[in-house]
């Protein structure tokens, strides 16, 4: 039946009806750092409806239509304000007992006031984090649609915000085999607004975004920025010049920017941020504007300048707490300020038994409080981006973090809109943290098989986070050749530090395999085994050979730790994982829906023996 047919109705019989929403994107081209900027947080209770069959996108319920062409009124299906209420931000699987299991659209609405408070004003809605696909219509207009559970994304509301405006926002966390993660994980698929929701005020011409580090080699600091052109000038076409400075450092620098970019080379010794020393600096990045109408039009001949000519005009500025490091990789070490550094680390997940994958500060420390009482110093965020907030902190405690995107298990690989995905969530990620010292190694992925597929697949995605940060190390965590017992992956060509996942003693009862593979390998690069554990219900206790209980998982952490401690080249171990999670695969009686491989609860307080395990271990590295 062709659209023109007079019985046609479009949200009942158009199967593409999502063409037009997918059609304009919401992604890192448009991200807006918001490191030293005032926020305006837009959290709180929405009007939230379960849309079981997308009708909002379907029907355009966004639009508010309430009466034909012609004044009479019309019923519709939908009632913002009478709609139950849903908090912000939170998993909806955990808000209602009968959504814990939902993976369908939802709908959040909420109305607020938005009043420029300066000329030129312009203004940006940022989420910190929407699962899976998250739709967002302002006062009836498209703002764009994001894909991607755990990155930001920001969508720019000038010109459209209104005294009184509404937001609807439709999020959708379905499952499916093109999307990254793809339709089969190892953890629960929490859905919804389940990170911060922003309004973010900036100037016509703003600092959108900048990257400020140490230069690898010398004692310099690299800067590159790029301004937002604002309305008057073409994107990106705004000149002028930026400062910088670091008052302890004793820096003052003004930079050149061009066209949007400005790149600069400034001397500083700065002292270095460590673990044990996470020093860092109060700096102050602002840019002032040479371009016509920098100022949203304030910029006349009767402010001072000739007809045409350009004004100078102070546009932005925005600070941040910033440390400054160098992490490298020199044959089989890993340097930490051009000194070998063994990585003593864990693997957590963004879980939480009360919020799911919503957290907060006081979470997050904990966290860091327990890594610590392990003797560790470094954290493997699994398996996808975790709250923004967690470097920050980070940074605060000197912890240093391995930074994931959730390219894991069988993604689609040959699928050029699943790369595209990953490739988005990769920049997402970077862009977010890269000032952050406390990220030393960017992920690219988890456990995939060794295709031709997957090698370009990640490869380029290899490629995408060194052009975007050239800086930082690039790992994955990789396989096992079983048939070969060895360490070989194509993909470790590409990547500076090769991660190996391997759980024998467990999933495979033959532990004499694993001195075996690294005897039989020769890697020229460190290795971090990213996971080795088992199971152990908390409580439950037997012998050594008694699956499910305590004894036997520490027993397996003993042995573990005895054949890493042996290898000369394994710079660094994760064990899986900090914290019993939620994860439905897991059905026995032991499990019960939560994966046990925790060394502590999943009450996030009580540590089984195989904590004191891992804690001597990492006492005497």
């Amino acid at each position: 039946m062709s659209k023109e047919s007079g019985n046609f109705l479009s949200d009942i019989h158009d199967a593409d009806y999502e063409a037009a929403f997918l059609a304009l994107r919401l992604d890192a081209a448009g991200l807006v750092k918001d490191s030293g900027r005032a926020a305006e947080s837009l959290n709180g209770r929405w009007n939230f409806g379960v849309d079981w069959y997308d009708t909002c996108r379907r029907a355009k319920w966004f639009l508010e239509k309430t009466r034909d062409e012609a004044g009479r009124p019309m019923p519709v299906d939908w009632d913002w304000e009478s709609w139950e209420r849903m908090k912000v931000p939170a998993c909806w699987n955990l808000e209602r007992e009968e959504l814990h299991y939902f993976e369908g659209s939802g709908v959040y609405t909420r109305t607020f006031r938005y009043l420029g408070e300066k000329p030129g004003e312009r203004a940006f809605l940022r989420f910190e984090g929407a699962a899976y696909r998250a739709t967002v219509f302002l006062n009836g207009k498209l703002l764009g649609t994001h894909d991607g559970a755990s990155t930001p994304f920001c969508a720019e509301i000038s010109g459209v915000a209104e005294a009184d405006n509404r937001i609807v926002v439709v999020v959708e966390a379905r499952r499916r085999a093109d999307r990254v993660p793809m339709d089969n994980t190892d953890w629960f698929n929490y859905g919804g607004l389940y990170r911060d929701v922003k309004l973010l005020r900036v100037p016509s011409v703003f600092i959108k975004d900048w990257f400020l580090r140490l230069d690898p080699s010398d004692s310099v600091l690299l800067l590159d920025l790029e301004i937002d052109g604002g309305a008057g000038a073409a994107p990106g076409k705004a000149s002028g010049t930026a400062r910088l400075r670091i008052g302890e450092l004793g820096v003052d620098a003004e930079i050149a920017v061009k066209d949007g970019r400005g790149t600069a080379r400034i001397p500083a010794s700065p002292e270095l941020w460590s673990p044990e020393n996470p020093k860092l600096y109060e700096v102050e990045l602002s840019f002032t504007s040479t371009s016509p109408d920098a100022a949203g039009g304030r910029a006349t001949a009767a402010a001072g300048a000739a007809a045409g000519a350009a004004v100078a005009s102070t546009c932005d500025l925005v600070r941040d707490r910033i440390g400054f490091r160098r992490i490298s990789v020199r044959g089989r070490d890993i340097l930490l300020n051009g000194k070998p550094i063994f990585l003593k680390g864990i693997c957590v997940h963004e879980d939480h038994f009360l919020t799911g994958k919503t957290t907060d500060e006081a979470t997050i420390r904990s966290t860091i409080a327990h890594l610590r009482e392990l003797n560790g110093n470094y954290l493997r965020l699994a398996h996808y981006p975790h709250d923004g907030r967690f470097a920050r902190i980070a940074d605060e405690e000197g912890v240093l973090l391995w930074a994931e995107v959730p390219v894991y298990w069988a993604i689609a690989f040959g699928n050029p809109a699943t790369y595209a995905d990953a490739e988005n969530q990769l920049s997402e990620l970077v862009l977010r943290d890269r000032n952050r010292a406390s990220v030393a190694i960017w992920s690219v992925g988890n456990e995939n098989a060794d295709s031709d597929t997957r090698l370009s697949f990640m490869s380029r995605l290899a490629a995408r986070a060194r052009e975007l940060d050239g800086t930082r190390p690039i790992s994955a965590a990789c396989l096992i050749n079983h048939e070969k017992l060895a360490i070989e992956d194509r993909l470790a060509d590409h990547l500076d530090i090769i991660g190996v996942n391997e759980y024998y003693g467990w999933y495979d009862p033959d532990f004499a395999k694993l001195p075996r593979i690294l005897e039989n390998s020769a890697p020229d690069k460190p290795v971090v085994i990213c996971e080795f554990g088992g199971d152990a219900r908390l409580g439950d206790r037997g012998s050594v050979d008694d699956l499910w209980t305590e004894d036997k998982q520490a027993r397996l952490y003993e042995k573990q730790v005895e054949v890493i401690a042996a290898c000369p080249y394994i710079k660094g171990t994760t064990p899986w994982i900090l914290y019993d999670f939620r994860c439905p695969r897991r059905l026995n009686r032991h499990q019960e829906l939560f994966n046990r491989k925790g060394l502590i609860d999943e009450d996030r307080k009580t540590k089984k023996l195989a904590f004191r395990v891992m804690a001597e271990f990492y006492k005497d590295r």
